[in-house]
């Protein structure tokens, strides 16, 4: 597959992406330092990593530290005025033994619950909080998260993962509200959630074996699909949750 070139942002446009050191963030990262249009990358994520380049610059964040964000969004300010897209790649799904999707109400886990929460609902919420004033108004914009399909409530058809739905379908609320706000305060801004397809990544990993064939992108595949969806994003696409092939999905 081809990278997907980006033709509806400016020239010397800046970008940040919010956890780079996961396989889809990292993909994100790679494509865009190949596109044209694009003058400087933030790469953020709580761990460092390769790859800084003339055009890719490492900050450190943690999303669920909120003075962690706050610092990210200055040392940015040292280097740019304004960036034209924001990605927030992160999210968590099962950690260890401990983090495991729930197949029935008995595994409800309080700590749990309030970690998956902390990490896919609330932390995104924490970088639109700090991040988003920094789209520019003259111009398109686009702050994007990544969220699924399985966070859908309509598409919603077989139960289970009760913590990760919900965080999704909270994140998906967590962005629809907040573009209305912007539609209000910039309305050439689209703020987005978007279902990248099953990726193999770690997040995916002990699932994999259940995805249909062809149905598992690899990171850079999911990347050039999930381009491809926000540079034809519109004004009239705000607020709404996208598949990778550009379809909506319900809430």
């Amino acid at each position: 597959m081809d990278n997907y070139v980006l033709k509806s942002f400016l020239d010397n446009c800046d970008v940040a992406i919010i956890g780079t050191s996961g396989g889809i963030g990292k993909a994100l990262v790679a494509q865009l330092s190949k596109q044209s249009c694009v003058r400087h990358i933030f790469s953020c994520s709580r761990t460092r990593h390769d790859g800084e380049t003339d055009k890719i610059s490492y900050i450190p964040i943690n999303i669920t530290d909120e003075t962690s964000i706050i610092s990210a969004v200055k040392e940015i300010k040292t280097k740019t005025k304004k960036i034209d897209l924001i990605i927030i790649a992160t999210g968590i799904l099962h950690q260890g033994d401990t983090l495991q999707p729930e197949k029935t109400w008995k595994n409800l886990d309080a700590e749990n619950l309030s970690n998956i929460f902390r990490i896919n609902t609330i932390g995104p919420a924490l970088i639109a909080k700090h991040f988003i004033d920094l789209l520019p108004k003259d111009r398109k914009s686009v702050f994007a998260a990544l969220s699924a399909r399985v966070g859908s409530i309509e598409d919603n058809y077989i139960g289970g993962w009760y913590g990760y739905r919900s965080s999704k379908a909270a994140l998906n609320m967590m962005v629809k509200s907040l573009s209305i706000e912007l539609s209000r305060k910039n309305p050439e801004a689209i703020a987005v959630t978007l279902h990248p397809g099953t990726v193999n990544t770690n997040l995916s990993k002990p699932f994999q074996s259940s995805v249909p064939n062809g149905k598992l992108f690899a990171p850079h595949v999911s990347a050039n699909y999930l381009l491809k969806v926000i540079d034809n994003l519109q004004s009239k696409s705000t607020g709404q949750l996208f598949a990778w092939d550009g379809g909506k999905i319900p809430f």
